[in-house]
Parts: C-alpha cells; sequence; structure tokens
C-alpha cells in the first residue's frame, strides 16, 4: 500500500470536549483534565507528582517493554511523555489516562473509559457524535477522508484479488491515476503542496474527488476485464485516468470556449 497514508493523530470527544491521541497512540492528558471542568490543583503534573504515579508508569512500561529496568529514553515515551509546539500537551498511555480521570473525578473515569471502549470498538456511531459538535469545515474534512478511505480499501482489496501483492506494486498503481490526472507522481506533488504525510489529506474536495472517482472505475474494470497481476491492473488504471483527464479537459474547454 501507499507509504502516503500515514495518518495524523486522532480525536475523541468526551462532555463536548476534544480529547487528542498522537501518532503514538498517547492520550493527552491536558485534554481530560479539561473535559472535568479544569479541577483545581489536579493538573497532569499534580498526578504525575503523586507517589503512586511512577510505580504505574513503571509498571505499564514493563508490560510495553517485557523489560523490568534499564528503561531507555525511547522507551519511557512510549508510555508518557511531555511534547511542545501546536499539539502540546503530557501524553500517556491509555491505561495511565483512565487512572488520571479516575484521580480527576470516579464518574468522569466511567465516561472515559465508555467512550474508550467505543474507540477501540471501532463504533461508527462514536464518529457520528463527535462530527455533530464539530464545525462544516471539520465535517467536509471528516467526509473527505472517509470517502476517500471506503474507496481506496475496496481499489486495493480488488488489486490484491487479483494478483498485486507487492507493496511498491501498489503505489505504482496509483502513481498510474496521479500521472494521467496530474502528470506527476504521488512524491512529486508532495513536494509542489510541501507535504510530509498523507498526499490525500492535502488535496482539495475537487482533486481527492477525482482521484476516488477514478479508483472507482478502476475496481469496475479491472473485475469486468479480470486483469490479473501487476502489469494488467496498471494498465487497466492508467487507461481510465487517462479517461477521466480527458473527460475533465474536455469539460474545461468547453466551459473556456463559453466564455470567450
Amino acid at each position: 500500500m501507499e507509504s502516503e497514508e500515514n495518518r495524523s493523530p486522532k480525536q475523541l470527544a468526551i462532555r463536548g470536549r476534544a480529547i487528542r491521541i498522537d501518532e503514538n497512540g498517547l492520550t493527552c492528558l491536558n485534554d481530560i483534565w479539561s473535559a472535568a471542568g479544569y479541577t483545581k490543583n489536579r493538573r497532569p503534573g499534580d498526578w504525575y507528582r503523586l507517589s503512586t504515579t511512577t510505580p504505574r508508569i513503571i509498571r505499564v512500561l514493563s508490560l510495553i517493554t517485557g523489560k523490568s529496568r534499564n528503561y531507555t529514553p525511547a522507551d519511557i515515551h512510549r508510555v508518557y511523555r511531555t511534547r511542545r509546539g501546536p499539539d502540546g500537551g503530557t501524553y500517556a498511555d491509555v491505561r495511565l489516562a483512565l487512572d488520571y480521570a479516575e484521580y480527576l473525578n470516579p464518574a468522569l473515569a466511567i465516561e472515559v473509559k465508555e467512550v474508550f471502549i467505543r474507540y477501540k470498538a471501532a463504533d461508527p456511531a462514536l464518529a457520528d457524535e463527535v462530527m455533530e459538535r464539530a464545525d462544516a469545515a471539520a465535517n467536509e474534512r471528516m467526509a473527505k477522508r472517509s470517502i476517500s478511505r471506503a474507496v481506496r480499501l475496496g481499489y486495493t482489496a480488488t488489486l490484491k484479488q487479483h494478483g498485486v501483492l507487492e507493496r511498491q506494486h501498489y503505489a505504482d498503481c496509483t502513481n498510474a491515476t496521479y500521472q494521467e490526472l496530474f502528470g506527476k507522481s504521488a512524491k512529486q506533488l508532495k513536494q509542489d503542496l510541501g507535504v510530509k504525510g498523507s498526499l490525500r489529506d492535502a488535496l482539495d474536495l475537487k482533486d481527492l474527488a477525482t482521484v476516488s472517482f477514478t479508483e472507482v472505475l478502476s475496481t469496475d474494470r479491472i473485475e469486468d476485464e479480470d486483469c490479473h497481476g501487476f502489469g494488467e491492473c496498471r494498465n487497466a488504471t492508467a487507461k481510465v485516468a487517462k479517461a477521466v483527464g480527458a473527460m475533465i479537459e474536455g469539460d474545461r474547454r468547453d466551459r473556456q470556449r463559453r466564455l470567450v
């Protein structure tokens, strides 16, 4: 699959407050503190200084690393870390986050556990509840990612069913789409847009819809022609992308003639 599909930090919501989860799966304790109502003298730093906290961090470390001592800074950052910048705050393993919620408020701890249980179970209703409280821009962003993800999973599943097995070949098939639609590979598009993570997250709605439409039609063509192997699947994808690109260019030229 494409390496471009790295995901940015996720969000949950508790009591209407966004709860950030970073790229390593650690939960932001500051956000839980906010959800509790900004409880005085019970900030993440206050909890960290409790005599019971360090032993609990060590216990989680032992479970994750399999070691009982000699933890490296990298080991510690897998369960607890403080970071600065736009996503700054204290982040901790979910087990420690639940312990912190209990420290803040037992009732809040039950709510946090419920949300995390639903999150781990991939409850789609949870995402709907979060987005109902989000603004229009966030809803558009989520809609873009959801549709793109659904289409992408269908396309890559079809490639696998038709004999595309190597990771690089998935990227090559995708680049066939980008080359025909935009005249550039995923790497070149990332460079142009200054993107280090997911290219699809950086595409505007029109371009992302065009890519998704192409992948839907490519999936149909691969299945209808019973393509097999990387070469045939890539060629089928390129044909579809070329046709979609020609359609878009034809529409653009027609609109320009009408404006003259």
